[in-house]
């Protein structure tokens, strides 16, 4: 019988992934370089000139062509969660890791976060189901999971 690579290869381990993306500002800066390798470019213009806005919880980049309002999770899976990327972060490790699907209780318990919070999580995710399977395996396959 052959061994099946993809079951054998290496993982992302908590410390790891802790030591990596432990901080919101890691989390911002890893969705930041995934959105934009090369750095900032206006999704509408192509433009790379933009300006920082810093008012809101979440910085939010204008394009100083354009005008287009955006930031590093407009489109993205935390796009609608209003809960610290790395607790977002940390809630996708989780279901990733987890061999035959993970409760919202135990997230909560995981989490440290209410069982509203993490069934609505969950819904949203279930409701982008497609986008969020590509999204989150392209993010594991970025950060070396």
């Amino acid at each position: 019988m052959t061994v099946n690579r993809i079951q054998f290869q290496a993982g992302l381990f908590l410390p790891v992934l802790l030591a990596k993306l432990g901080t919101d500002k890691q989390c911002a800066d890893a969705l930041r370089t995934s959105r934009w390798p090369q750095g900032f470019s206006c999704s509408d213009c192509g433009n790379t000139n933009y300006r920082l806005l810093k008012a809101e919880k979440r910085k939010n980049f204008r394009c100083r062509c354009c005008g287009l309002r955006t930031s590093r999770i407009a489109g993205a899976l935390f796009q609608r969660i209003h809960l610290p990327l790395s607790i977002c972060f940390l809630e996708i490790y989780l279901i990733s890791q987890a061999k035959i699907g993970l409760l919202a209780l135990d997230l909560k318990r995981q989490l440290g976060v209410s069982y509203p919070t993490v069934w609505l999580n969950s819904t949203e995710a279930d409701a982008g189901d497609g986008r969020m399977r590509c999204q989150v395996h392209a993010m594991w396959q970025y950060q070396g999971g």
